[in-house]
């Protein structure tokens, strides 16, 4: 009865002296995932977090490249906006002066609609007929005669002066539309020079913070994915532009030689040629 009194303030002492000794072995279970926290924490507020956080952060040859890109994407949009704006005044005005022409019961009718019509490129082409008729009048023997007949080389004459009028009107239609092709081909290739800037900053990284981690790599990297997707942004548009302004170009161009044909028709019927 005596001995069970004592077996067990042993055994309470050595759980005594034990308890220090599981705080120490538990210590490095807790101290690992604290000191991880810790060490990600730094890792993370490197790495930027936005695509302009990761602009401002970039090397000067990027900002370069996506600076040019910018003013390329902003030449290419003025160009279309204008050009747009162009081609829709030209298409009214001149398919308004066209139907007044299909309906003229003469040339002089057909002078007065040009006379009070808009500009555009068909009563300009009109015109510039016109003027010569009445420049070829002293030829005709001096006459003052309206209906007088044009002799063939004069007819061929007329004919280069309606194509040169055309050629003309074509070319200032057209004017900065090239700029567009060229924008389109030129952007990928400075995205592409980006690009390769972005994976060289990359590997600078790696080299300087001697490993692979997520805060050596993602700047480069990202750098370089803007650079592609600046480019693509600034080329594609440009493209479609440059064909569908090509297109309407083209479609002009064919009314304006078909425009040429009915005046010539219209002479031959009035017995002027």
């Amino acid at each position: 009865m005596m001995a069970r009194p004592l077996v067990w303030r042993g055994a309470a002492s050595l759980g005594t002296r034990l308890a220090p000794l599981a705080s120490l072995v538990a210590l490095p279970l807790v101290a690992p995932s604290v000191g991880a926290q810790q060490l990600s924490q730094p890792a993370r507020a490197g790495v930027p977090s936005t695509p302009m956080e990761l602009i401002a952060e970039g090397s000067t040859a990027t900002k370069i490249v996506l600076a040019l890109l910018v003013v390329l994407s902003l030449i290419s949009w003025g160009v279309m906006l204008a050009k747009w704006f162009e081609l829709r005044r030209v298409t009214r005005s001149g398919h308004a002066f066209l139907r007044e022409f299909e309906h003229a019961p003469s040339l002089d009718a057909a002078e007065t609609a040009a006379n009070r019509a808009m500009a555009s490129p068909f009563t300009d082409v009109f015109r510039r007929a016109m003027l010569f008729l009445s420049e070829t009048r002293p030829a005709l023997g001096g006459t003052t005669d309206r209906t007088a007949r044009l002799s063939g080389s004069q007819v061929e004459a007329l004919r280069l002066v309606l194509d040169a009028e055309t050629n003309a009107e074509r070319d200032r239609l057209s004017r900065f539309i090239p700029w567009l092709a060229t924008i389109g081909s030129v952007s990928p290739l400075i995205g592409l020079f980006g690009t390769v800037l972005g994976v060289i900053s990359a590997f600078t990284g790696i080299a300087q913070k001697g490993s692979g981690n997520l805060g050596a790599v993602a700047p480069g990297v990202a750098e370089a994915l803007i650079a592609t997707a600046a480019a693509l942004a600034v080329a594609i548009p440009a493209v479609f532009g440059y064909n569908i302004f090509a297109s309407r170009l083209n479609r002009v161009d064919s009314e304006l030689e078909g425009f040429g044909s009915e005046l010539i028709a219209m002479l031959v019927r009035e017995g002027r040629i």
